[in-house]
């Protein structure tokens, strides 16, 4: 198994990373069995189970086939001038988040990022879609036979957290995170500190390829109180 000793300033020496994979998971899934197994004899009371939301929205069937969503022209326009590394430069995926919000605010987002730039401000667009950008991952770079799928955001992310917390008896996180050094906790059990959490991900152990480890078992090796966890469930 690779164990990834996490160094970075910040943050306090001691913390590892411990990818640990999994077979292919399927919608459907029982995901507290699926990750049981995975670390049963690796987590310990002590440690964040880190789960990919990746993962938890394919469980949850949270995902829809590129095949399935026609671009309309608007989608089609504004991702030829999203960034090579946005999400949104797929058009089927633009045309899910004109469906969310609608074609006005997408509209609106579009002509404040046009504006912004010009006043030296970027990143509008995103700013002003929010959530209903974040809750898409593109399909490019999925691992087969999802290659395809638009992933959702999952479901009612803290409830999974914590229903996987009181399953394997270890604190539990469900993060999103990605080769850019962007992550973020979208659920945790209770107690988890997420800031730390997320800066022990910053690296994306989780992997964006094939690697198949949609769980990664974060540990406190370090002397003092374990940065994880408040007090009162460390």
């Amino acid at each position: 198994m690779k164990t990834l000793e996490v160094r970075r300033s910040g943050g306090a020496p001691g913390i590892v990373a411990l990818p640990v994979r999994t077979r292919l998971v399927v919608p459907g899934d029982d995901l507290g069995a699926l990750v049981e197994a995975a670390v049963r004899g690796i987590a310990r009371r002590g440690d964040v189970v880190a789960v990919s939301e990746t993962a938890v929205a394919i469980a949850q069937g949270a995902f829809v086939a590129a095949e399935y969503v026609r671009p309309s022209r608007l989608a089609l326009l504004l991702a030829r001038h999203a960034g090579a590394l946005a999400t949104v430069n797929q058009p089927e995926s633009m045309q899910l988040v004109i469906e969310s919000v609608g074609a006005p605010k997408v509209l609106y987002a579009a002509a404040m990022q046009v504006l912004g730039r010009l006043g030296g401000r970027r990143g509008l667009f995103y700013e002003i879609l929010g959530e209903a950008i974040a809750a898409i991952d593109g399909y490019t770079g999925t691992l087969p036979p999802y290659e395809r799928a638009i992933v959702l955001a999952p479901r009612e992310p803290d409830a999974v957290a914590q229903a996987l917390c009181d399953r394997i008896g270890v604190a539990c996180a469900v993060v999103d995170a990605n080769d850019l050094q962007k992550v973020k906790v979208l659920g945790a059990s209770q107690s988890v500190d997420r800031r730390m959490v997320e800066w022990a991900l910053l690296d994306n152990p989780h992997g964006n390829g094939d690697e198949q480890t949609p769980v990664v078992v974060l540990k406190w090796r370090g002397e003092g109180e374990n940065p994880f966890l408040t007090e009162d469930a460390a």
